[in-house]
């Protein structure tokens, strides 16, 4: 493995999930593969979670890690060609990507959508760029489309769960104040496909997704019809996609909030939510704080998800 961008780049699921049972039982088996390798964390956007499980997956494999903050610890990058950089930002991408690789052996890259451009959001600009000039492994960390450390994380999870071969999941929009890119749920659906669990997206008019990501899925507009025998709930908000609203918030309505009664509906569902949340707008106390909810072991198996990606790349090189 080279890159790890999306699923399609993590192999047979059965496969990468005995992996990450294996690494789970001794996170350390394999410290020497990562002996006198050096990880470069490139973080354009601000993280808890990906840093710290990331770090940690990297050191566990015996890596050293280096980490960048763009924003507070390096000129300010141009990511565009062909702009006269009479402006604020010192240093283009296209310099410093190569640059960057020269000082290690993978390089893992963070970079949100702006929710401006589409076209620039879904050719993922900037993480491309990294893949093709830089000359070493790459893996998303989350990009402008996709969260597939996450949504890995999220698929172990569900598998560690599960009570049934073929769980229901429903992943449901629920209200935020700000605007939020569609990455978490775009890989989120591309991953449960994937597994073929019977998985259920449900949202207000108007929130629809990218059809390359949702097909296979199930669509419903009624979010009590959807939620009706889930095994599990996965909340999340995000903005609209279709033009001409890209970017842009269309619903606060509470009414799609998670709360109790709504979890009452389900086959006694687990709660899911890639974590930060806003409390009483996705998700209610009582649910996120229930002994149904996962949002601890769920965040807890990202090291792992991270672990699995790195060990391949290392084993790779």
């Amino acid at each position: 493995m080279r890159q790890f961008i999306s699923v399609a780049d993590i192999g047979p699921l059965d496969k990468a999930l005995a992996e990450a049972a294996m690494i789970k039982q001794d996170r350390f088996a394999f410290t020497g593969l990562g002996r006198n390798k050096t990880l470069l964390m490139i973080f354009f956007n601000s993280s808890l979670r990906t840093r710290l499980s990331t770090q940690k997956a990297a050191m566990n494999l015996g890596m050293n890690v280096i980490v960048l903050d763009v924003n507070q610890g390096a000129w300010k990058l141009e990511t565009e060609r062909g702009v006269i950089m009479d402006g604020d930002k010192a240093e283009h991408l296209l310099e410093a990507i190569p640059v960057m690789g020269s000082y290690c052996d993978i390089i893992g890259v963070r970079s949100f959508a702006g929710l401006t451009d589409k076209k620039a959001d879904y050719e993922e600009t900037v993480i491309s760029q990294f893949i093709k000039y830089s000359g070493r492994p790459v893996f998303s960390m989350e990009a402008a489309t996709r969260h597939p450390l996450q949504s890995f994380a999220d698929l172990i999870t569900i598998e560690e769960y599960k009570t049934v071969e073929r769980p229901k999941v429903v992943m449901t929009w629920a209200p935020h104040p700000k605007a939020l890119p569609q990455a978490v749920p775009n890989s989120f659906a591309e991953w449960m496909t994937a597994a073929d669990y019977d998985f259920v997206i449900t949202h207000p008019h108007g929130y629809e997704l990218d059809p390359a990501f949702t097909k296979g899925a199930t669509i419903e507009y009624d979010q009590r019809k959807a939620l009706e025998g889930a095994d599990f709930v996965y909340a999340k908000n995000w903005s609209a996609y279709t033009d001409p609203n890209y970017g842009k918030v269309l619903s606060t309505d509470r009414a799609w909030t998670v709360d109790a009664e709504k979890m009452g509906l389900t086959n006694n569902a687990f709660f899911m939510h890639c974590l930060p949340v806003r409390r009483n707008m996705i998700v209610t106390d009582d649910v996120i704080e229930s002994e149904r909810s996962l949002v601890i072991p769920e965040a807890a198996n990202r090291e792992i998800s991270a672990q699995v990606v790195i060990k391949r790349l290392l084993e790779n090189l």
